[in-house]
Protein backbone atom coordinates (compact mmCIF):
# COMPACT_ATOMS: atom_id res chain seq x y z
CA UNK A 1 0.00 0.00 0.00
CA UNK A 2 2.87 2.38 0.78
CA UNK A 3 4.47 1.65 -2.56
CA UNK A 4 1.18 2.17 -4.38
CA UNK A 5 0.77 5.52 -2.66
CA UNK A 6 4.29 6.52 -3.76
CA UNK A 7 3.54 5.50 -7.36
CA UNK A 8 0.36 7.58 -7.53
CA UNK A 9 2.07 10.54 -5.86
CA UNK A 10 4.85 10.34 -8.43
CA UNK A 11 2.30 10.27 -11.24
CA UNK A 12 0.60 13.39 -9.89
CA UNK A 13 3.92 15.21 -9.83
CA UNK A 14 5.42 14.10 -13.15
CA UNK A 15 2.65 12.86 -15.47
CA UNK A 16 1.71 15.65 -17.91
CA UNK A 17 -1.85 14.39 -18.39
CA UNK A 18 -2.65 14.32 -14.67
CA UNK A 19 -1.01 17.70 -14.13
CA UNK A 20 -3.23 19.20 -16.82
CA UNK A 21 -6.27 17.54 -15.25
CA UNK A 22 -5.45 18.98 -11.83
CA UNK A 23 -4.98 22.45 -13.33
CA UNK A 24 -8.24 22.18 -15.25
CA UNK A 25 -10.18 20.99 -12.19
CA UNK A 26 -8.85 23.92 -10.16
CA UNK A 27 -10.34 26.26 -12.77
CA UNK A 28 -13.71 24.50 -12.76
CA UNK A 29 -14.61 24.84 -9.10
CA UNK A 30 -13.43 26.52 -5.92
CA UNK A 31 -14.98 23.83 -3.72
CA UNK A 32 -12.16 21.97 -1.97
CA UNK A 33 -14.28 18.85 -1.48
CA UNK A 34 -15.45 18.76 -5.11
CA UNK A 35 -11.90 19.28 -6.35
CA UNK A 36 -10.69 16.26 -4.37
CA UNK A 37 -13.56 14.15 -5.67
CA UNK A 38 -12.85 15.08 -9.29
CA UNK A 39 -9.12 14.52 -8.90
CA UNK A 40 -9.65 11.07 -7.38
CA UNK A 41 -12.05 10.17 -10.19
CA UNK A 42 -9.53 11.36 -12.79
CA UNK A 43 -6.73 9.35 -11.17
CA UNK A 44 -8.87 6.22 -11.07
CA UNK A 45 -9.93 6.55 -14.71
CA UNK A 46 -6.36 7.21 -15.84
CA UNK A 47 -4.80 4.38 -13.82
CA UNK A 48 -7.26 1.84 -15.23
CA UNK A 49 -6.60 2.66 -18.88
CA UNK A 50 -5.68 -0.64 -20.58
CA UNK A 51 -2.19 -1.23 -21.91
CA UNK A 52 -2.09 -4.65 -23.60
CA UNK A 53 -5.03 -5.77 -21.48
CA UNK A 54 -3.39 -4.64 -18.24
CA UNK A 55 -4.13 -1.43 -16.31
CA UNK A 56 -1.67 1.42 -16.75
CA UNK A 57 -1.08 1.40 -13.01
CA UNK A 58 0.45 -2.08 -13.25
CA UNK A 59 3.20 -0.83 -15.55
CA UNK A 60 3.85 2.27 -13.46
CA UNK A 61 4.02 0.06 -10.34
CA UNK A 62 6.55 -2.32 -11.88
CA UNK A 63 8.64 0.57 -13.24
CA UNK A 64 8.78 2.06 -9.78
CA UNK A 65 9.95 -1.24 -8.29
CA UNK A 66 12.62 -1.60 -10.96
CA UNK A 67 14.01 1.85 -10.18
CA UNK A 68 13.85 1.21 -6.44
CA UNK A 69 15.88 -1.99 -6.79
CA UNK A 70 18.91 0.02 -7.94
CA UNK A 71 19.00 2.09 -4.75
CA UNK A 72 17.77 -0.57 -2.38
CA UNK A 73 14.60 -0.61 -0.29
CA UNK A 74 14.69 2.05 2.41
CA UNK A 75 11.30 1.46 4.03
CA UNK A 76 10.18 -2.03 4.96
CA UNK A 77 6.74 -2.57 6.53
CA UNK A 78 7.15 -3.71 10.14
CA UNK A 79 3.79 -5.44 10.60
CA UNK A 80 3.17 -6.79 7.09
CA UNK A 81 4.86 -9.41 5.01
CA UNK A 82 6.82 -8.32 1.96
CA UNK A 83 5.38 -10.41 -0.85
CA UNK A 84 7.35 -11.19 -3.99
CA UNK A 85 5.19 -11.42 -7.07
CA UNK A 86 6.07 -12.88 -10.43
CA UNK A 87 6.59 -10.59 -13.37
CA UNK A 88 4.43 -13.03 -15.36
CA UNK A 89 0.69 -12.48 -15.29
CA UNK A 90 -1.70 -15.11 -16.58
CA UNK A 91 -3.96 -14.09 -19.44
CA UNK A 92 -7.33 -15.46 -20.49
CA UNK A 93 -5.44 -18.04 -22.49
CA UNK A 94 -4.35 -20.74 -20.02
CA UNK A 95 -1.25 -21.56 -22.06
CA UNK A 96 0.17 -18.05 -22.26
CA UNK A 97 1.19 -15.25 -19.95
CA UNK A 98 2.16 -11.59 -20.16
CA UNK A 99 5.38 -10.14 -18.82
CA UNK A 100 4.95 -6.96 -16.81
CA UNK A 101 8.50 -6.04 -17.73
CA UNK A 102 7.75 -6.16 -21.44
CA UNK A 103 9.91 -3.31 -22.72
CA UNK A 104 8.15 -3.19 -26.07
CA UNK A 105 4.75 -2.76 -24.42
CA UNK A 106 6.08 0.09 -22.31
CA UNK A 107 7.69 1.65 -25.36
CA UNK A 108 4.43 1.39 -27.33
CA UNK A 109 2.55 2.96 -24.45
CA UNK A 110 5.01 5.85 -24.23
CA UNK A 111 4.70 6.46 -27.97
CA UNK A 112 0.92 6.46 -27.64
CA UNK A 113 1.12 8.96 -24.76
CA UNK A 114 3.44 11.21 -26.73
CA UNK A 115 1.09 11.07 -29.71
CA UNK A 116 -1.92 11.94 -27.53
CA UNK A 117 -0.08 14.88 -25.98
CA UNK A 118 0.98 16.05 -29.44
CA UNK A 119 -2.61 15.90 -30.71
CA UNK A 120 -3.90 17.75 -27.66
CA UNK A 121 -1.30 20.49 -28.16
CA UNK A 122 -2.15 20.68 -31.87
CA UNK A 123 -5.85 21.11 -31.09
CA UNK A 124 -5.10 23.85 -28.57
CA UNK A 125 -2.90 25.72 -31.03
CA UNK A 126 -5.53 25.40 -33.75
CA UNK A 127 -8.30 26.75 -31.51
CA UNK A 128 -6.19 29.69 -30.27
CA UNK A 129 -5.04 30.56 -33.78
CA UNK A 130 -8.58 30.34 -35.14
CA UNK A 131 -9.75 32.84 -32.51
CA UNK A 132 -6.77 35.06 -33.29
CA UNK A 133 -7.61 35.06 -37.02
CA UNK A 134 -11.24 35.95 -36.36
CA UNK A 135 -10.27 38.84 -34.11
CA UNK A 136 -7.32 40.26 -36.06
CA UNK A 137 -8.05 39.45 -39.71
CA UNK A 138 -11.60 38.26 -40.43
CA UNK A 139 -14.01 35.38 -39.75
CA UNK A 140 -13.26 34.19 -43.30
CA UNK A 141 -9.63 33.71 -42.31
CA UNK A 142 -10.70 31.31 -39.55
CA UNK A 143 -12.91 29.48 -42.07
CA UNK A 144 -9.96 29.25 -44.46
CA UNK A 145 -7.84 27.69 -41.69
CA UNK A 146 -10.49 25.04 -40.95
CA UNK A 147 -10.88 24.13 -44.61
CA UNK A 148 -7.12 24.13 -45.18
CA UNK A 149 -6.54 21.75 -42.26
CA UNK A 150 -9.21 19.46 -43.71
CA UNK A 151 -7.09 19.13 -46.84
CA UNK A 152 -9.12 21.23 -49.28
CA UNK A 153 -7.35 22.85 -52.23
CA UNK A 154 -7.33 26.61 -52.67
CA UNK A 155 -9.82 26.28 -55.52
CA UNK A 156 -12.21 24.29 -53.33
CA UNK A 157 -11.82 26.80 -50.51
CA UNK A 158 -12.59 29.63 -52.92
CA UNK A 159 -15.81 27.92 -53.94
CA UNK A 160 -16.93 27.27 -50.36
CA UNK A 161 -16.09 30.82 -49.23
CA UNK A 162 -17.53 32.27 -52.45
CA UNK A 163 -14.39 34.31 -53.04
CA UNK A 164 -12.28 34.91 -56.17
CA UNK A 165 -9.30 32.56 -56.26
CA UNK A 166 -6.85 35.51 -56.31
CA UNK A 167 -8.38 36.81 -53.08
CA UNK A 168 -8.03 33.39 -51.48
CA UNK A 169 -4.32 33.29 -52.35
CA UNK A 170 -3.83 36.77 -50.87
CA UNK A 171 -5.69 35.62 -47.75
CA UNK A 172 -3.41 32.59 -47.49
CA UNK A 173 -0.29 34.77 -47.66
CA UNK A 174 -1.69 37.08 -44.99
CA UNK A 175 -2.53 34.16 -42.70
CA UNK A 176 0.92 32.66 -43.25
CA UNK A 177 2.56 35.95 -42.25
CA UNK A 178 0.48 36.26 -39.08
CA UNK A 179 1.01 32.57 -38.22
CA UNK A 180 4.80 32.90 -38.15
CA UNK A 181 5.62 36.55 -37.54
CA UNK A 182 2.93 37.41 -35.01
CA UNK A 183 1.13 34.41 -33.50
CA UNK A 184 4.18 32.14 -33.16
CA UNK A 185 6.78 34.74 -32.22
CA UNK A 186 4.70 37.21 -30.20
CA UNK A 187 1.19 36.11 -29.26
CA UNK A 188 1.40 32.42 -28.29
CA UNK A 189 5.08 31.59 -28.59
CA UNK A 190 5.35 29.11 -25.70
CA UNK A 191 2.20 27.27 -26.81
CA UNK A 192 3.47 26.84 -30.37
CA UNK A 193 7.04 26.00 -29.32
CA UNK A 194 5.72 23.31 -27.00
CA UNK A 195 3.60 21.80 -29.75
CA UNK A 196 6.32 21.86 -32.42
CA UNK A 197 9.09 21.07 -29.90
CA UNK A 198 11.06 24.06 -31.17
CA UNK A 199 11.65 25.98 -27.95
CA UNK A 200 15.13 27.42 -27.55
CA UNK A 201 15.64 26.35 -23.95
CA UNK A 202 14.42 22.75 -24.16
CA UNK A 203 14.72 21.75 -27.83
CA UNK A 204 17.46 23.95 -29.35
CA UNK A 205 14.87 25.35 -31.79
CA UNK A 206 14.10 21.80 -32.94
CA UNK A 207 17.61 21.32 -34.37
CA UNK A 208 19.76 18.22 -34.03
CA UNK A 209 23.10 18.67 -32.20
CA UNK A 210 24.92 18.90 -35.55
CA UNK A 211 22.40 21.40 -36.93
CA UNK A 212 22.56 23.47 -33.76
CA UNK A 213 26.36 23.63 -33.97
CA UNK A 214 26.13 24.71 -37.62
CA UNK A 215 23.44 27.28 -36.81
CA UNK A 216 25.18 28.74 -33.74
CA UNK A 217 28.58 28.92 -35.47
CA UNK A 218 27.05 30.93 -38.33
CA UNK A 219 25.73 33.59 -35.91
CA UNK A 220 27.69 36.73 -35.14
CA UNK A 221 28.78 37.43 -31.51
CA UNK A 222 25.71 39.61 -30.78
CA UNK A 223 23.35 36.90 -32.05
CA UNK A 224 25.17 34.25 -30.03
CA UNK A 225 24.85 36.43 -26.93
CA UNK A 226 21.13 36.82 -27.66
CA UNK A 227 20.64 33.06 -28.01
CA UNK A 228 22.60 32.25 -24.85
CA UNK A 229 20.74 34.90 -22.85
CA UNK A 230 17.28 33.76 -23.97
CA UNK A 231 18.26 30.14 -23.42
CA UNK A 232 19.27 31.05 -19.86
CA UNK A 233 15.77 32.44 -19.27
CA UNK A 234 16.55 36.16 -19.42
CA UNK A 235 13.75 38.50 -20.50
CA UNK A 236 13.72 40.54 -23.70
CA UNK A 237 14.17 43.78 -21.72
CA UNK A 238 17.25 42.49 -19.92
CA UNK A 239 18.78 41.22 -23.17
CA UNK A 240 18.06 44.60 -24.79
CA UNK A 241 19.98 46.39 -22.03
CA UNK A 242 22.91 43.97 -22.32
CA UNK A 243 23.12 44.50 -26.10
CA UNK A 244 22.31 48.22 -25.90
CA UNK A 245 19.29 47.76 -28.17
CA UNK A 246 15.60 48.53 -28.00
CA UNK A 247 13.30 45.62 -27.06
CA UNK A 248 11.69 45.78 -30.53
CA UNK A 249 15.10 45.34 -32.12
CA UNK A 250 15.78 42.30 -29.96
CA UNK A 251 12.41 40.79 -30.90
CA UNK A 252 13.09 41.46 -34.57
CA UNK A 253 16.53 39.82 -34.34
CA UNK A 254 15.05 36.86 -32.48
CA UNK A 255 12.42 36.45 -35.23
CA UNK A 256 15.16 36.33 -37.86
CA UNK A 257 17.07 33.68 -35.92
CA UNK A 258 13.96 31.57 -35.39
CA UNK A 259 13.05 31.68 -39.09
CA UNK A 260 16.64 30.83 -40.05
CA UNK A 261 16.48 27.78 -37.77
CA UNK A 262 13.14 26.87 -39.31
CA UNK A 263 14.66 26.97 -42.80
CA UNK A 264 17.50 24.77 -41.58
CA UNK A 265 15.02 22.24 -40.13
CA UNK A 266 12.94 22.20 -43.30
CA UNK A 267 16.02 21.75 -45.51
CA UNK A 268 16.90 18.56 -43.62
CA UNK A 269 13.45 17.00 -44.09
Amino acid sequence: MDVLQEVIQEMLQSDNHLRRQVAWISECTSSYRLRNTLILASIEEYCLRPIRNQPLLVYRFVNYLRRSQKGGMTQVPTHDLVRLISEEVATHDDESSLSLLDVQALSDYQEQQDWCEQQAARTQVKERFSVYLSEHISPQAAQWLELHLQGHSQEAIAQQLEMPIQQVYRLREKISYHAIRVFTLKEQSQLVYGWLKTSLKEHDLGLTPAQWHQFFSACDPAQQHLLNALKAGKSINIVAKELDLRPKQVISEWAKLYLTAQDLRNAAV
